[in-house]
């Protein structure tokens, strides 16, 4: 029963991430997700210790790469930044890591170095693409900063060029209606 409910957390905080669709969680919410993650990390140890050498390696592995994948989640859920929705992406490539440099152990010889080194590549790789997900996310963030910028100083730019306009057809006329639509023009663009 303790499996499902962790299974069921760790697939709702993948749901919440998959749909950007992230809901507040409150810090007693945090904190009860926290230490049910840690009591499920102890129970799918102590169901480690059953098995026998490497088996039991492999085991004691997926437990610790869960715990931490399903921590970096829960982490990025509860504060959803750039930074830590990197760092769980990290976690998950150290946790299948771990995992497959103890399965290595089960081979020796060549096959055994060559399964190394392919986990190294895979962890590099995952690695590697979640800096260019965290990168792509900031660069996404400054853009938009600047686009936003961009459309204020064009807003002025326009607001600017239409006070000019409405200021030159002032100038045709003279005396009191030019001193209306003067006034009027400095109320509609917001001068003083």
């Amino acid at each position: 029963m303790k499996r499902s409910t962790s299974t069921i957390l760790v697939a709702a905080i993948a749901l919440a991430f998959s749909s950007g669709a992230i809901a507040a969680m409150t810090a007693a919410e945090y904190k009860a997700s926290k230490d049910q993650l840690t009591a499920d990390y102890k129970s799918a140890k102590a169901a480690c210790d059953s098995l026998k050498a490497n088996a039991k390696d492999i085991c004691v592995a997926e437990a610790k790469g869960k715990e931490k994948v399903a921590k970096a989640d829960l982490e990025a859920a509860y504060k959803p930044t750039n930074e830590h929705r990197y760092d769980a992406r990290v976690a998950r490539a150290d946790a299948a890591y771990a995992v497959a440099k103890e399965k290595c152990d089960d081979q020796s010889g060549n096959a055994k170095d060559v399964c190394v080194k392919e986990a190294k590549a895979a962890h590099v790789h995952a690695k590697a693409d979640a800096k260019v997900t965290e990168k792509t996310a900031d660069a996404n963030k400054s853009a938009d900063k600047k686009i936003v910028a961009a459309k204020k100083d064009a807003v002025e730019d326009k607001r600017e060029a239409e006070y000019a306009v409405a200021k030159e057809k002032c100038d045709t006329l003279a005396g009191v209606p030019k001193d209306n639509c003067m006034k009027d023009a400095k109320l509609r663009f917001g001068k003083s």
